[in-house]
């Protein structure tokens, strides 16, 4: 593990969609989720590894999209799967 994230580089999208409707992944099965958070690299938004699919877990296994961030309100928190290091940031 890192004593820095070492994925910011990737960082391309952190500005949260207008309106945000939920996990792409989940309206598209009917599923529910619990959390939302969103990729910052291609600004997909999918649910937490609380809820049953895990899809924003999946989306970094399926694509090596390392960084995730809360699309949750009043939340500034990211993530780097590859480093397991919370990264705090600026929304934009």
């Amino acid at each position: 593990m890192a004593d820095q994230c070492t994925h910011v580089d990737m960082v391309k999208v952190i500005q949260l969609p207008e309106p945000l409707l939920g996990s792409e992944d989940c309206l598209k099965t009917g599923d529910e989720w619990v959390h939302l958070r969103m990729c910052l690299t291609c600004g997909g938004i999918r649910c937490c590894d609380e809820s049953p699919n895990r899809h924003a877990t999946a989306h970094w296994h399926q694509s090596d999209h390392p960084l995730i961030r809360s699309a949750e309100p009043d939340e500034d928190w990211a993530w780097c799967y590859v480093d397991e290091l919370d990264l705090m940031f600026e929304p934009g």
